[in-house]
């Protein structure tokens, strides 16, 4: 395999992307720190509802009757609420946009701060990448609040599509506003993206991210029997107890430079990206919402390829890891046939989804957000809910294990690497390398904002007169 000198210091390897800023608001942690704190301490941050608190959002005796009826939900708090002064906008205007889009702006201009970067006081062309899962407020809340006429003007705030260009639009960005739709991988391949379009000049800043807002009330799910959805509210990502995922809301963003501006600048470099591949699995799976292992180590060699990296020299994988039996099997066995290793035990597998669920279209660039911090920070958070490997995946004489308590990163190599993995539904699979940064500039981060948020959110059980 490639990479015979892999620990050469990355300031001195081309290609290479730095990670200068990062932000997030996921269930549990309206900020990195408290994210990354709460992956070192093991928190399980899905919400367990009481019934009361399930009545108080409108579901009834009868759903919270069935047997099948999970009170679980990866909550995130002052989902309802915004900063619309701070960007310029009403009330009105405010609560018909997606909350997805009003997540994602937030973030972005924290990201932004975290990185000490000032759009306004500086010329670098700053481009944006970012997907959003499915917009079920606008079906839910205002669709049944608007006249037929209305409908038209709705479509900005209510599109995916246009996230990544109120971005540009409200910070004054004049790089590639991109929208990035693949499902649930969809934020990993905007940082991809993003990388490839500093790497081909097309812009000097990359803010790349996602959002998603899967659930827009205090409210459980109803589990189906041989779905993907837990039974419990519990993700047991790789365990023989799996059976299934929890969804969540949330949202995240990195600030991405080339690595030569980012030393020349003087930026703090929290990590840098060595190696990125997207693909798609392509017919070579059991239906068209079913992984495929082919194409899942396929992505996973292309990304070490591209980085000129020795798979042994990773030590953690952040995986998709979603806590479904089958994919969680899949996808060790399509490591394991990428790693192409004799060397046994030396990787753990990890997944931040047992922590806050399944953020969907988020969920691959917060898992980038961890793995940064663990190459940072030299150390591996612990697998939650891990008792017992799943039978179809074997531990014993591949190059993963588990680790189930805080561990410092393993002995032998110079530089910390890691893995990131977010796979689609359809079939769309990213990978990205994180490396130790081995340069750091002096140049302060600016203060991270303060957002004065109140409550602009559209109550579904009142249209108004005369709306169809």
């Amino acid at each position: 395999m490639q990479g015979d000198e892999p620990d050469v210091p990355n300031d001195a390897a081309e290609d290479t992307i730095a990670v200068v800023g990062m932000a997030c608001r996921v269930p549990g942690a309206p900020d990195v720190a408290t994210f990354w704190r709460n992956q070192l301490d093991g928190v399980d941050s899905v919400r367990r509802y009481t019934g009361a608190e399930l009545r108080e959002s409108g579901v009834d005796d009868a759903l919270l009757a069935d047997p099948y009826y999970v009170r679980a939900y990866g909550h995130l708090d002052e989902l309802t609420c915004f900063d619309a002064d701070r960007f310029g906008y009403t009330g009105e205007e405010a609560s018909r946009i997606d909350p997805q889009q009003r997540l994602f702006l937030e973030v972005a201009v924290t990201a932004l701060a975290d990185a000490g970067h000032d759009p306004a006081a500086r010329r670098a062309t700053v481009g944006v990448f970012a997907g959003a899962a499915a917009n079920r407020y606008f079906l839910f809340n205002v669709l049944g609040h608007l006249h037929r006429e209305e409908w038209e003007d709705a479509i900005p705030g209510s599109t995916p599509d246009f996230m990544p260009a109120r971005v540009a639009y409200k910070l004054g960005l004049s790089g590639p506003a991109v929208a990035v739709q693949t499902a649930c991988s969809s934020s990993l391949v905007a940082v991809c993206e993003a990388a490839q379009s500093l790497l081909d000049f097309r812009c000097d800043v990359a803010i790349a991210g996602g959002a998603a807002v899967i659930s827009t009330e205090q409210a459980g799910y109803r589990y189906r029997p041989g779905g993907s959805l837990s039974a419990d509210g519990t993700c047991r990502a790789f365990d023989a107890a799996a059976n299934g995922m929890v969804f969540g809301n949330g949202a995240g963003a990195v600030v991405l430079k080339r690595l030569a501006d980012a030393l020349d600048d003087g930026d703090h470099v929290d990590a840098v990206l060595r190696g990125w591949a997207v693909n798609n699995d392509g017919a070579r799976r059991a239906g068209f919402t079913a992984p495929g292992r082919e194409g899942q180590a396929a992505v996973v060699v292309e990304a070490l390829a591209g980085g000129d990296i020795a798979a042994e020299t990773i030590g953690l994988v952040e995986t998709h890891g979603s806590g479904t039996v089958v994919g969680d099997a899949l996808e060790v066995a399509a490591l394991t046939r990428a790693f192409r290793t004799g060397s046994t035990g030396f990787c753990a597998l990890g997944s931040a989804k047992t922590n806050i669920g399944n953020l969907d279209a988020a969920a691959g660039v917060v898992g980038l957000v961890k793995a940064v911090c663990a190459v940072r920070e030299g150390l591996i958070p612990p697998l939650l809910h891990f008792t017992t490997p799943n039978p179809d995946i074997d531990l014993t004489g591949g190059p993963f294990h588990v680790n189930t308590e805080l561990t410092k990163w393993p002995a032998g190599h110079a530089v910390r690497r890691a893995g990131v993995s977010s796979f689609g539904l359809g079939g769309t699979n990213a990978h990205v390398i994180v490396e130790q940064a081995t340069g750091q500039g002096e140049r302060p981060r600016r203060p991270l904002p303060r957002f004065r948020r109140r409550r602009h959110w559209i109550d579904p059980a009142s249209p108004p007169e005369g709306a169809p």
